[in-house]
């Protein structure tokens, strides 16, 4: 399972058990593998907050690091790396997916909908909307 993709120590648990390990047979492949540095829940938040930066917003970030087991302090080192300003990544977002202004309370609730479902606050959305983003500057 490790050769795909990195997981956290809560998740590879849950799968082992799922597949009939015993608890304690599990804990101690965990600590196994943890030792030989095949499982880190650090790198495990790094690689999920590179993923998702730019994406998501950094309070959709913590929520998935937290629902996937991620210690505060590990999820927390992960972020600190990152500079995710959550209004810059709000408008890249906005002009990737939509690019322009709704042209009708219709559009507006399905880009209000596409953003907060990355995270992003109401308000936030509402600020962005109602004074839209310009194109940033093209080089002539």
């Amino acid at each position: 399972m490790l050769a795909r993709r990195e997981y956290s120590r809560a998740e590879l648990a849950l799968r082992l058990a799922a597949k009939g390990g015993a608890r304690d047979e599990v804990e101690r492949i965990l600590d196994e593998l943890a030792a030989l540095g095949y499982l880190s829940d650090a790198r495990f938040a790094h690689a999920m907050v590179t993923q998702k930066a730019g994406r998501f917003s950094r309070r959709a970030i913590v929520e998935s690091l937290k629902s996937a087991g991620v210690s505060t302090t590990a999820a927390d080192d992960a972020l600190a790396e990152h500079t995710l300003a959550d209004d810059e990544a709000l408008a890249a977002l906005w002009r990737r997916r939509f690019g322009r202004a709704p042209a009708d309370d219709r559009e507006k609730a399905r880009q209000v909908r596409f953003l907060q479902s990355r995270g992003f606050s109401l308000a936030a959305i509402l600020r962005l909307l109602r004074d839209p983003p310009d194109e940033p500057d093209a080089a002539p």
